[in-house]
């Protein structure tokens, strides 16, 4: 199925009348929004429900996990980023997700949505009136109180008689923890204390994993007696919670108290975490006082053993780590008590400030896969960082912001990179090298948007800055910028000027810094606008090298590129396909969305050249595709650009005729991108 759904944690239970249900409603209405208590089990009904087969939709079902966001400004983006739209046009960015998504025939998934309702109401709103082909499924502590919206209330499991659901999952659960107990259950009088148990938690899904976890350390008799007695103390307090928030809240507060202090202040201070993180993290931002560096990782296992954190692996990231919202909630109540939300968020900033500036400085080496496939993983991290350090440290913020230009230049987070810069660039002094820095990932972004005017000036103002501050580096970065922007619009002299050999040489610096190289990328893309494709191939092929000598894929990517736009002008069209195929390689690699639809234009008019005119025509519909992704044809226009992938057109067109042509091109427009 084309999407992106995440696997499912663990096995699942029972529930089999609400899915037949909401199997129905997915058929027939367009906006579904499951409520109901934290840790009743809406994620799991939701991912359950859209994993069966049944909903699978011609443009994929794709999931949006919520939870970590806290500034609804980041919400559409964040919407984008998950359907694989890495927009980079300087249109507001809900109109293009909404002329995007207009003919998808797609289920969108948009899970934790009760901190963001407004937002949620309003985007999901203009989404299913752009979209006919949309189906919205939504998972909330409260409705969205939207017009279509269907809502489905998702109650605890039953917990009656020995086949009961919850007793079912709670077994299921305590033998997870601690295989030995599959017998336990058999016995009858045991079945009936644990029916007792279930009761008492209400059907509460995640409060019955909780209890499962205690049977590690107690008999299911102790359980019962001592979760007994903690309830009873509870309900003479009478507290003014509805019966199952009551009962969720107990049985969180029930797994707080049984834990071991150091625990319970990691527990505390792990709440800063929006999503999931890794130990190094953990062991930076929570450690302190009676907790050492030396012993998180340990007692992160205690809260993993005890159902409060769940760990998982994933591909390039390694092991992470993860609270679900109440018990995380739970978490930040204490850590007020304990007076250091300031101390541990300050932390938690400092520390991804300073993971952003370790991987801005080895981006471009043998380590750039794993950095961006880690940083993608601390993406929401990231988010979190930079809001805390907008309010409390507007400098870090503009350092941190300008440091994470490959994230926002390369990684397809264009829109909400240039957000962040601009707003970094407002609350921090206008001096020094971070504001150089900033202005240059500024421009970066406004390049990949198409917007040339304010990328333009942005290249003028950071060439000033960069003067100011005597720094080849920063000089050679801003020399880029402000080359681009001249050539793309279709001045190839003036940037050959800023950016070729002579006036690299004029800057000085180092040959295989960020700048010098970034600069040779800047000139083979002049020289090739300029007709003179031998100089353009030598400039490429140096900078290639120079590339993998460092072990950078990005870079080379282009360099492989610029060699294949070389050979096709010099006729050599077998050459120019070898070359953009490295090309696709490298980008699929990074997963440079841009880069791929760059890549696929050019093979197409190699392989029109070649005379293949159907592989061609569905190489453009493809290379159309990925563009769409993008939401910025053709590098905003660009003449250069444009009339190679018109010049293939051609060739194609009147290799096989425009019927068979139009036929190949929607083939090829029908091609995943994800």
């Amino acid at each position: 199925m084309l999407g992106n759904l995440p696997p499912e944690s663990a096995s699942f239970v029972g529930r089999e009348g609400e899915l037949a249900h909401l199997d129905d409603l997915l058929r027939d209405r367009r906006l579904i929004t499951l409520t109901g208590v934290g840790g009743v089990g809406k994620t799991r009904l939701a991912l359950r429900a859209v994993t069966s087969g049944r909903q699978a939709r011609r443009d994929g079902v794709w999931w949006v996990e919520l939870s970590p966001l806290r500034d609804p400004g980041l919400l559409v983006a964040t919407v984008a980023h998950a359907v694989g739209l890495a927009d980079h046009s300087a249109r507001s960015l809900d109109e293009e997700l909404c002329a995007w998504m207009a003919d998808k025939e797609l289920l969108l998934v948009l899970d934790t949505c009760e901190h963001l309702i407004s937002a949620c109401r309003h985007l999901v709103g203009e989404l299913l009136q752009s979209a006919p082909g949309l189906t919205v499924l939504i998972t909330s502590r409260e409705p969205l109180d939207s017009p279509r919206e269907q809502v489905v209330e998702v109650r605890p499991l039953p917990c009656d008689g020995p086949d009961s659901d919850a007793l079912a999952l709670f077994r299921e659960r305590a033998v997870a923890a601690t295989p030995q107990l599959a017998d336990v259950f058999g016995d009858p009088g045991r079945a009936a204390v644990a029916t007792d148990v279930c009761r008492r938690l209400d059907g509460i899904p995640l409060a019955l994993e909780l209890a499962g976890a205690r049977l590690r350390l107690w008999t299911l008799e102790q359980t019962a007696q001592r979760l007994g007695a903690r309830f009873d103390v509870l309900t003479d307090l009478r507290t003014p919670l509805l019966p199952r928030h009551q009962t969720m809240r107990t049985a969180v507060g029930w797994s707080h108290e049984l834990c071991e202090p150091l625990e319970r202040l990691l527990w505390a201070r792990l709440s800063v975490f929006a999503g999931d993180f890794d130990v190094a993290a953990a062991r930076a931002v929570c450690s302190g006082g009676p907790l050492p560096a030396s012993r998180v990782e340990r007692v992160l296992a205690g809260l993993v053993a005890k159902s409060v954190v769940r760990r998982s692996e994933e591909r390039g990231a390694g092991a992470r780590y993860a609270m679900l919202d109440t018990i995380r909630e739970f978490g930040h109540d204490w850590l007020t008590e304990l007076g250091e939300v300031r101390t541990v968020a300050d932390r938690h900033a400092h520390w991804y400030a300073a993971l952003s500036q370790a991987a801005d400085r080895s981006w471009l080496g043998p380590a750039q896969v794993d950095w961006y496939r880690r940083m993608t993983a601390e993406h929401a991290q990231l988010r979190t960082a930079l809001e805390h350090l907008l309010g409390a440290d507007p400098t870090a913020a503009l350092e941190m912001a300008g440091a994470l230009w490959f994230l926002w230049f390369s990684c397809g987070h264009v829109h909400e990179g240039r957000a962040f810069l601009e707003r970094a660039m407002v609350a921090a002094p206008r001096t020094g090298a971070a504001y150089t820095q900033a202005l240059w990932a500024l421009g970066l972004t406004a390049l990949l948007q198409g917007d040339m005017e304010a990328a333009r000036l942005l290249g003028e103002e950071c060439t000033h800055e960069a003067d100011r501050l005597a720094d080849p580096e920063r000089e050679l970065r801003a020399a880029y910028l402000h080359a681009v922007a001249l050539m793309m619009p279709g001045d190839a002299t003036r940037a050959l000027a800023l950016a070729g050999p002579r006036a690299r040489a004029g800057h000085g610096g180092r040959t295989s810094g960020p700048g010098w190289l970034l600069c040779r990328l800047a000139t083979g893309y002049a020289l090739c606008d300029l007709g003179r494709f031998e100089e353009a191939a030598q400039e490429a092929q140096g900078l290639r090298e120079a590339c993998a000598e460092l072990g950078e894929r990005w870079l080379r990517a282009y360099a492989d590129y610029i060699l294949a736009v070389s050979a096709l002008g010099l006729g050599e069209h077998h050459e120019a396909a070898r070359h953009v195929r490295a090309m696709l390689s490298g980008k699929r690699l990074l997963g440079d969305r841009f880069g791929i639809a760059l890549g696929l234009d050019v093979l197409a008019a190699a392989v029109a050249a070649l005379g293949d005119g159907e592989l061609a025509a569905r190489l453009l519909g493809t290379g159309h595709a990925w563009w769409r992704t993008v939401g910025s044809p053709h590098m905003g226009g660009s003449p250069s650009l444009t009339a190679l992938r018109d010049q293939g057109e051609r060739q194609a067109r009147a290799a096989i005729g425009d019927a068979a042509y139009e036929t190949a091109f929607r083939g090829g427009a029908a091609a995943s991108t994800g």
